[in-house]
């Protein structure tokens, strides 16, 4: 009995809910037991991240990292910290943040997700104070995408608590129709203004670039070169994916269980006026190459 109410203790520490515990193999996440080894429980305990997901909102952050939980090298926080972007939070200081952390082994790394960051003036500072040598993940996807996702989930959200809302038109376009480019939205998709931040304190190989559009269509090939990234063991294959044809996107399995993300994801968007898309898709072509110029690689966008 005790043994029982030490696992539950345990899943439970780790974000696991023990409601569906029957559904989740105990050696999934228990690389000990493939070398029949045993850990002692003075081991487990909360660390600091080895490695941050800065971004971007509305790019996959959160699918990588469900991903990423797949891995048993890897013990992912569930929740976003907002611990370097948001003032309240950094004053509580570096205790407080590893006790957001999810209980972890010394054989595992510790995975923060909070896309916040990636736009923050103080987040590349401040993350490099804590540790210099921490590797970032970076996913993005197309701009306009990415704008066109941010303000549905933000309308999702008005509709939700029944406050007043406006078309993305009424918003991006001022009078004599010229963009709005002080709209948030529209700010967290110059990914070269806010990487040149990032780059002022990390050198650009402990920055990695997801390629989110890839994630959703080829998430093996994308989560392959996170691994190596990481230094993690190669372990996440073909049978840890399936499309789920009502969603329209990959869903993850692992030994029976299965989970996909939930339903704020792959909300249908709202349809947007063509010659507005073509406005947008011009204001961020320079950008864009920018960004490509920055990482040494292009992306198929617009």
């Amino acid at each position: 009995m005790a043994r029982a109410c030490l696992l539950l203790l345990l899943l439970k520490m780790c974000g696991i809910n023990t409601e569906e515990e029957t559904k989740i193999p105990w050696d999934w996440k228990a690389p000990w037991k493939r070398n029949n080894t045993q850990i002692s429980s003075e081991d487990w305990k909360q660390r600091l991240p080895q490695s941050i997901i800065i971004g971007v909102r509305k790019g996959g952050t959160r699918a990588l990292l469900e991903m990423l939980s797949l891995h048993p090298q890897v013990a992912a926080a569930h929740s976003e910290v907002h611990f370097f972007n948001v003032e309240e939070n950094y004053r509580k200081g570096l205790g407080w943040y590893s006790q957001q952390m999810p209980i972890s082994h010394p054989t595992q790394i510790t995975v923060e997700k909070t896309p916040g960051y990636f736009s923050s003036l103080k987040a590349p500072e401040r993350i490099h104070a804590m540790d210099s040598s921490m590797k970032l993940l970076l996913i993005v996807r197309d701009p306009v995408e990415r704008l066109v996702s941010d303000y549905t989930q933000i309308l999702h959200n008005r509709k939700a608590r029944h406050k007043p809302y406006q078309a993305l038109e009424q918003i991006l376009l001022r009078q004599g129709q010229e963009l709005n480019t002080r709209y948030k939205a529209m700010q967290r998709s110059l990914y070269a203004l806010h990487l040149a931040r990032w780059l002022e304190f990390f050198p650009q190989s402990q920055i990695h670039v997801v390629d989110g559009g890839t994630l959703i269509r080829e998430p093996l090939s994308e989560m392959r070169h996170v691994e190596h990234f990481l230094g993690l063991e190669p372990y996440l294959g073909p049978d840890n994916f399936y499309f789920n044809q009502t969603k329209g996107f990959y869903c993850l399995q692992a030994k029976g269980y299965q989970h996909c993300l939930d339903q704020s994801k792959g909300r249908p968007h709202p349809t947007v006026d063509e010659v507005l898309l073509e406005q947008l898709c011009t204001y961020f072509s320079e950008h864009n190459e920018n960004f490509f110029a920055m990482v040494g690689r292009t992306f198929n966008w617009c």
